[in-house]
């Protein structure tokens, strides 16, 4: 499960936000006349999705409005009942509309380019088992049953069953809302549901903060002393990259079935990592009554220049997720959470705050010229951060007094 929240600004928004959104994933467990419906029907869905598209980058990208003036009867007329059509043509949209916000931000690269051009110039592909939304009057559940009703080409299929953990059914009986996403992958059917779980009151008086200090040796270090070392998943990745780079030697199909799967595998195990420390550092902040700092990393990717053998753990490394992970769990729970500038935590002692890049002696170690306090490397930054966190929460809450007249 993980937030599909966002932040704004150094300091969350305490009173507009409601709800966090949380995703629920659960594996469906159809017999096998079942899973030969179900998967003719993510296959002729995505046809039809392929067929829409090529319409909407023919007439330049419509509105949704006007394209399903273009292609709705069409759908109906395949078969496609009415909700299905409408989702078919609503799921193309959002596509385009995906693929336009993702090229203003310059993720494909600058006008021109091969990536940009290859991109712009012909229709969005969608995979025969790429995700397909199904909303309440097409899917329903039966929790207490474990199995969901859901529409298919081949008319209704009742009593399909599903797997997944206590937790996670109980967040699905009390919070699910809107949409549920039907995807194939290697076989086995799942369904992703948004629940949208209510945020705990925030602390306003937290007694002091977390400074989350993050990294590629340690992947989180706290003010509070907790250090969740990167040793572990380090060797994992370079086990990972030495087996893709076999995989990718042979280039047989079986081959580059195993890369994906292997790709998933430790996309998987990085996450489970990243949910373990966060929860840790949240759990911790709940019961002392403090809030959580982290530096905001937005860009850190092409901000650093770094050797070509460094350049692979920075970009494998997934301070992202973790920053997201933390953030979605503080608030659930009610935790202060803020973002502080990044600027000079390494090189600045948290004793006397002298900055001075050279006080940095190498990864691991911290040496004042000023005072000669000897730290760990990290320690220091992640009190320097937990400082910086309580002058940001300050400066917010003091921006919410009303001026006096």
């Amino acid at each position: 499960m993980f937030d599909s929240g966002s932040r704004c600004g150094g300091i969350p928004n305490r009173a507009s936000v409601a709800h966090v959104k949380v995703v629920v994933q659960v594996k469906l467990l159809p017999d096998a006349a079942q899973a030969v419906a179900v998967g003719a029907t993510l296959r002729v869905v995505n046809d039809w999705a392929n067929w829409v598209s090529g319409v909407a980058f023919e007439h330049g990208v419509p509105r949704e409005y006007e394209l399903r003036k273009h292609t709705y009867a069409e759908l109906k007329a395949a078969g496609l009942g009415a909700q299905a059509a409408q989702h078919t043509i609503k799921k193309v949209r959002d596509a385009y509309t995906a693929l336009a916000a993702s090229i203003r931000a310059g993720n494909l690269g600058k006008p021109g380019s091969k990536r940009r051009s290859k991109a712009e110039s012909r229709p969005i592909a969608f995979r025969p088992q790429a995700a397909h939304p199904f909303d309440d009057r097409c899917l329903s559940w039966q929790y207490d049953a474990r199995t969901v009703s859901i529409w298919t080409t081949a008319g209704r299929l009742k009593n399909v069953r599903f797997a997944c953990s206590a937790g996670a059914l109980k967040t699905l009986r009390e919070y699910r809302s809107g949409e549920s996403d039907l995807i194939e992958r290697d076989g086995v059917f799942y369904l992703v549901a948004v629940c949208e779980v209510p945020e705990a009151p925030v602390n306003e008086s937290p007694s002091g903060f977390i400074g989350v200090d993050l990294g590629i040796v340690n992947i989180a270090t706290t003010s509070t002393g907790y250090r969740a070392a990167g040793r572990g998943l380090n060797r994992y990745r370079r086990r990972q990259t030495e087996l893709r780079r076999k995989l990718q030697a042979k280039g047989t199909k079986s081959a580059k079935r195993r890369l994906k799967q292997r790709a998933r595998k430790e996309a998987r195990h990085a996450a489970n990592v990243n949910h373990i420390i966060s929860k840790k550092i949240v759990t911790t902040a709940e019961r002392t009554g403090r809030g959580i700092a982290l530096e905001d990393l937005t860009g850190i990717r092409d901000r650093v220049r770094l050797r070509k053998d460094q350049r692979t753990p920075l970009h494998t490394w997934g301070f992202h997720q973790l920053g997201a992970f933390i953030a979605y769990k503080a608030r659930r729970v009610g935790v202060p959470l803020v973002y502080v500038d990044p600027a000079h935590t390494s090189g600045q002692c948290s004793q006397c705050g002298y900055t001075d890049r050279r006080n940095r002696v190498d990864q691991a170690t911290f040496a004042c010229r000023a005072c000669g306090v000897i730290l760990h490397a990290d320690d220091n930054a992640s009190h320097n951060i937990d400082r910086k966190g309580e002058a940001v929460w300050t400066a917010g809450r003091e921006s919410r007094v009303p001026a006096t007249t």
